[in-house]
């Protein structure tokens, strides 16, 4: 009896070891990997491109980590098509290499506004620029537990651009802010988690009206020049006084959940090939980090991307043109239920093969809507075909006939040539001036 109440005190004893052992191994919790590295104690994050790949070069996710940073944004997606196919090419590979790293991922999507002032269109526009988007989240395999919320990058309110790259016409306040908050809107019903706005301050300030909508999507604010690691500094403010803008507080502060402080960052410092990267801090705690990444969506079958799907075009507008000026069509291409493609381009064919095509440029003036200008015809009645496609093989291709006059012009009268100035080598410039670099 007493040999048995010795092995059961020795054996309480060590259970009581091992239990006490146990409540003091250190358990490695989401919030404990989320340490406030960066700069002024905040969460270090990093946004990222196909810049970031020079070369195809892989990034060093495992060294961003070990450096301190604790999520990355990457661009996923583009409103021009071929931008918007460089972005995808990363995006998927890039995802995954950093979330094995135990980086936090986000992706954001650089969007156009459209040609247009009637309010029925421009929501038409941002509805199926939110559409591609679900489709890309959809292509991810939809938001997993370490992904944030999709984020909308607007930051140009040029509604209409010319064949040279030239702004015409800026969109009004009203205008830029219906667009951000039905693209904003369609994106949070669908994936259940509001998206978060990307932008610089002085644009928030002077291209967006002050509509207290915005205000319930997180921000993410792009400010240079103010060092975070001081803690009176504060991307809203400015020389005197602070920008007025949907986030603005009282206190001249603003409602911003990430900031981007530097676009001179050490890349070789966090794995990324290159010289140079873009350098963000979150606002909050980890529990404020975390409290973003509620919820998982997977996508139906409904949000899938569609495979070569049919698709119509129509003629919305065109201008014959001389031999001094271009002929200019303006063409919708639409999906079966109406509403416009994604991606893709559109040209002109002639069906005589003795006439020429000419120099053509589309410029995309909306969503699934181009304005072709053709330069460079002779004289002559054409018959040819206005000719869709789409490289990444969403939308099928499609064509509708055209006709036009090209009429000769007169012969401008030469004038004597100026004398050619010398060139002279410009001076580099060192962009990083004023930045933070670290």
């Amino acid at each position: 009896m007493r040999r048995a109440l010795t092995f059961l005190a020795a054996f309480s004893t060590l259970l009581l070891m091992t239990t006490t052992a146990f409540a003091f191994m250190p358990v490695r919790s989401t919030s404990r990997a989320l340490t406030p590295l960066g700069p002024g104690g905040r969460i270090a994050g990093i946004d990222i491109s196909h810049w970031q790949h020079p070369g195809d070069a892989p990034i060093d996710f495992k060294q961003m980590y070990s450096a301190g940073v604790r999520f990355v944004m990457i661009k996923g997606g583009d409103a021009q098509t071929i931008a918007d196919a460089m972005a995808l090419k990363y995006l998927i590979p890039d995802r995954k290499a950093a979330q094995r790293a135990s980086l936090y991922t986000g992706f954001y999507y650089y969007a156009y506004l459209p040609d247009s002032s009637d309010p029925a269109f421009i929501v038409n526009d941002a509805q199926a620029q939110a559409r591609k988007v679900i489709w890309r989240i959809g292509q991810m395999g939809g938001y997993n537990k370490r992904d944030l919320p999709v984020s909308l990058d607007l930051e140009n309110n040029c509604q209409r651009v010319s064949p040279t790259g030239l702004c015409l016409k800026y969109m009004s306040r009203e205008n830029v802010s219906l667009w951000a908050k039905s693209w904003l809107a369609a994106v949070a019903a669908k994936t259940s988690r509001k998206p978060i706005f990307y932008s610089y301050p002085s644009f928030l300030e002077g291209a967006m009206a002050l509509d207290p909508t915005l205000r319930q999507y997180p921000l993410w604010m792009a400010r240079y020049s103010l060092d975070p690691a001081v803690n009176v500094n504060q991307p809203n403010i400015k020389g005197i006084g602070c920008f007025a803008h949907p986030w603005s507080n009282a206190n001249c502060t603003a409602q911003w959940q990430f900031w981007q402080y530097t676009s001179c960052g050490i890349a070789g410092k966090y794995g990324v090939p290159g010289t140079r990267v873009d350098l963000n801090v979150f606002a909050g705690t980890p529990s404020k980090f975390l409290a973003l990444i509620k919820g998982t969506w997977a996508p139906e079958p409904s949000d899938s991307l569609p495979q070569n799907e049919p698709t119509t075009i129509q003629i919305a507008s065109q201008s014959s043109g001389t031999t001094n000026d271009p002929m200019v069509v303006t063409v919708d291409v639409l999906r079966p239920d109406g509403t416009p493609v994604v991606t893709g381009t559109v040209r002109f064919a002639s069906l005589d093969s003795l006439m020429p095509v000419g120099a053509q440029t589309p410029v995309r003036s909306a969503t699934g809507r181009w304005t072709l200008s053709v330069n460079g015809l002779v004289a002559g009645n054409y018959l040819g075909l206005i000719q869709y496609t789409d490289q990444s093989g969403t939308h099928a291709p499609s064509s509708a006939p055209i006709q036009f006059q090209v009429i000769e012009a007169p012969t401008p009268t030469a004038s004597p040539a100026a004398p050619k100035p010398a060139k002279s080598k410009a001076p580099s410039v060192d962009t990083c001036i004023g930045q933070i670099r670290n």
